[in-house]
């Protein structure tokens, strides 16, 4: 055990700005804009504004799969935010996500425009406008909601809990990685077992679950994510893997994932607007 010197919290907490941590420059404890910036907007019906991260590549693949299966009017402009330089705290984002996180959406095939965020939010949006890859049959369409929203809740346990303490916390400490790390395994664990007995995430039917869950779980079982492959030996998910392996060699989410790559990616996109087409 690593001797670390005890933390007592002070009765009311300050925020310290010099933290540390790979995001300490963009988290703060207030919500809002902080500065004035109009969002762009394209041709199309569909405005997306995000990144390609795991929750921003949910949508862009959805978006993909439905135009492979001949949906036109899912026809989309991707606009880049930069979540690193703080664009997502302009005022023009802050106005269809007041929750400042990627990704956003704003459909102007309606009037008024609605804007839609929070990633499941748009996933069950889209799937449900154009009557694409949500079951349904109800009880079918329960199980793939109730697949969708374990992604919601299992997600800050992966990211914001072991991710962060484990590659991107000033220092490493014993007690939140272990905590985190075990919580991982038993996601990954229940995953497992849901895939031993079914192809996708619901059974036979590729849905909405599955692309919910594929961007977190397939980048970590087979792309490294925070260099944590052989620590959380994600090799030994065979179900896992094979799932992720399947949902990836589909074109539409290989086109999906090019959209909007994050900075630092070697496949960044140094423009800053695309069509759809742009990744076809």
């Amino acid at each position: 055990m690593t001797e670390t010197t005890a933390y007592t919290p002070p009765k009311v907490w300050q925020w310290n700005k010099e933290n540390g941590g790979r995001f300490a420059n963009i988290n703060r404890p207030t919500a809002g804009a902080t500065h004035e910036k109009e969002l762009p907007v394209g041709d199309h019906p569909l405005q997306l504004y995000s990144l390609g991260t795991p929750n921003g590549v949910k949508v862009t693949i959805l978006l993909e799969e439905l135009l492979a299966v001949g949906v036109g009017d899912a026809e989309y402009d991707a606009w880049l935010v930069n979540i690193g330089d703080g664009s997502q705290f302009g005022s023009g984002f802050v106005a269809i996500n007041p929750n400042s996180k990627i990704p956003a959406l704003v459909d102007r095939s309606v009037n008024p425009p609605a804007r839609v965020f929070e990633s499941g939010a748009i996933l069950l949006y889209l799937a449900e406008k154009f009557g694409k890859f949500i079951p349904s049959d109800p009880a079918a369409r329960a199980e793939c909601y109730s697949w969708l929203f374990w992604q919601m809740g299992s997600a800050p346990f992966l990211g914001g809990g072991f991710g962060h303490f484990y590659a991107y916390a000033p220092e490493k400490f014993e007690y939140p990685i272990d905590r985190y790390a075990m919580e991982t395994k038993r996601l990954l664990d229940v995953l497992n077992r849901n895939l031993a007995e079914r192809e996708y995430m619901i059974g036979n039917e590729y849905t909405i679950a599955d692309m919910a869950n594929y961007p977190w779980w397939g980048a970590l079982v087979l792309h490294n994510i925070y260099d944590a492959s052989e620590f959380l030996d994600v090799g030994s998910y065979e179900h896992v893997v094979r799932w992720a392996k399947v949902i990836e060699a589909r074109p539409a989410v290989q086109r999906g994932r090019r959209v909007n790559r994050p900075w630092g990616s070697e496949e960044t996109r140094v423009v800053e607007r695309h069509s759809a087409a742009d990744f076809r």
